[in-house]
């Protein structure tokens, strides 16, 4: 699928009012951050299994997030399989984040290429960070990415975390989206702002809203399209 659409998340304004969520959300945290952990999740979604879960038996914190979209799950999963730096991007802030050096392009087409992750791919969220594995690839139905200092040859696994998707079934032919994250941790202050929940949570929240809500356009367009 070609469109020629340059992404939401591109430019000055798209920059400004990434920035300024984020802001917003590290001052809201005491206040929010509770009801912030199951944004858009239903009934007893933020605790039902997901595939992933055993990764992290036991996270220090947790985060489930959800949305309806009106495309079957078949023409969901293509977005959710090319995530990553260096494939189809993270659907969020470009502009924003590649003032941080992500060097990301969200795109807003299905690309062949990247249809197919397997266990043992790495995913990359930042050229200059340690790669995520791919641990579940069971289209369309789920993937989870995992990472952890022991995967890098580190002398100890100080930090460990999922970032989990799951495409199921929902209402008349559309899908319920699930993303959810779950990380432990061990000491020291480099540990916490590297696998903690303060700031990561409010920053993920943030990006992984705003990546759901392109999630479900670019689904639902190309399933109004026929695509």
């Amino acid at each position: 699928m070609t469109t020629g659409e340059r992404s939401p998340g591109v430019g000055v304004l798209s920059a400004l009012e990434g920035a300024g969520l984020v802001v917003w959300h590290l001052l809201a945290t005491p206040f929010i951050g509770r009801r912030r952990l199951r944004w858009g999740t239903r009934g007893s979604e933020a605790g039902d299994p997901l595939p992933g879960d055993d990764l992290v038996p036991e996270p220090k914190w947790a985060y489930t997030l959800g949305i309806d979209v009106a495309a079957p799950p078949e023409q969901v999963w293509p977005w959710v399989a090319q995530i990553g730096q260096r494939r189809g991007g993270f659907y969020t802030y470009q502009t924003l984040e590649n003032l941080f050096g992500c060097r990301i392009t969200n795109t807003t087409e299905i690309l062949p290429e990247h249809q197919h992750p397997e266990p043992g791919d790495q995913v990359y969220l930042h050229p200059t960070a340690p790669p995520m594995r791919v641990e579940v690839a069971d289209p369309p139905r789920a993937l989870v990415l995992f990472g952890s200092p022991a995967d890098m040859d580190a002398a100890e696994s100080w930090g460990m975390s999922t970032w989990q998707f799951a495409v199921l079934p929902g209402a008349a032919g559309g899908t319920r989206l699930l993303t959810r994250g779950r990380s432990d941790y061990s000491g020291g202050l480099a540990v916490r702002l590297a696998f903690g929940r303060f700031p990561i949570e409010a920053v993920t929240f943030v990006m992984s809203r705003k990546m759901l809500r392109e999630i479900k356009r670019l689904a639902e367009r190309a399933a109004g399209a026929g695509g």
